[in-house]
């Protein structure tokens, strides 16, 4: 049985605000459970910052999407399990719809990001044959080039970061990442193909970022969690708020509710804001 770890990031833009700035936007997944919950409007959804209930919008799901596969290409993923990534990452390529883009970075002790966002799909899957795995792995550097690869582009933005195992070769430490992603309102998603537990620093990103974590144990499993995670990321809803009553800097703890019973509500809690100069 192979062993695969994946991290999916939805990102907006960048989460920082000012007293000259409208508006913050939260990612969030409803469901019963299992399956996402369609249907709410604005007035279905409680949203506090810092304790402080706000006045929340709903926007358009219908707005394109941005899409970077970042993938582990250390030696550990050479045969199989890079066919097998290659396989689920182009199904993912076949959801991606009119006005979506796609771009896609590579990482073993290094990142390279080969090609930037693109809506020339063809141009991303004829990228993967010049992949060439060896080396270590360098999960955190991997996923914050991933970051700023979307960081501050129109639309919403999913990131999918696919490994096979632990970091063995980052620079960056899980808290500077960590902190990356609250700048950025990113949501982490992380699929394991787990005879082990998720890698300690995929399970903070998820909890810090509102994401979740998808265990398979096939080469099956793995495209259905990644057919998973599109669907899941077109289910999202997108609030939007201007901040009142709080104050601009520092971290904000976010506690998003819907207002009925036999839901779960899956949302980034918190983003850091910057106070106007």
């Amino acid at each position: 049985m192979w062993r695969l770890t994946c991290v999916a990031t939805s990102v907006l833009a960048l989460q920082v605000f000012s007293s000259r700035t409208l508006g913050v936007r939260v990612d969030v997944l409803v469901t019963d459970g299992r399956r996402p919950i369609g249907g709410l409007t604005a007035a279905d959804f409680e949203l506090r910052d810092n304790g402080v209930l706000q006045t929340v919008a709903l926007l358009t799901s219908s707005e394109p999407i941005n899409v970077v596969l970042a993938l582990d290409v250390s030696a550990s993923t050479d045969g199989k399990r890079q066919a097998d990534l290659q396989r689920a990452s182009e199904a993912l390529l076949t959801g991606l719809k009119t006005g979506d883009r796609a771009a896609l970075v590579t990482f073993t002790q290094a990142v390279a990001p080969r090609l930037p966002l693109t809506a020339d799909f063809k141009e991303v899957r004829a990228s993967f044959a010049a992949i060439r795995p060896f080396g270590e792995t360098a999960i955190l550097d991997g996923v914050f080039v991933a970051l700023m690869t979307v960081h501050a582009q129109p639309g919403r933005s999913l990131v999918v970061v696919c490994t096979d195992g632990n970091d063995t070769a980052s620079w960056l430490s899980t808290a500077e990442v960590i902190e990356a992603a609250r700048r950025s309102n990113a949501v982490i998603y992380a699929v394991s193909a787990a005879e082990a537990r998720p890698p300690t620093e995929l399970k903070d990103l998820t909890d810090a970022t509102g994401g979740q974590t998808l265990q398979v144990t096939s080469s099956r499993d793995l495209d259905a969690a990644f057919a998973r995670i599109l669907s899941d990321f077109r289910s999202r809803y997108t609030l939007a708020f201007t901040p009142q009553g709080v104050e601009a800097g520092g971290l904000h703890r976010l506690d998003v509710r819907v207002k009925r019973s036999g839901v779960s509500v899956k949302a980034r809690p918190g983003y850091v804001g910057v106070s106007a100069r």
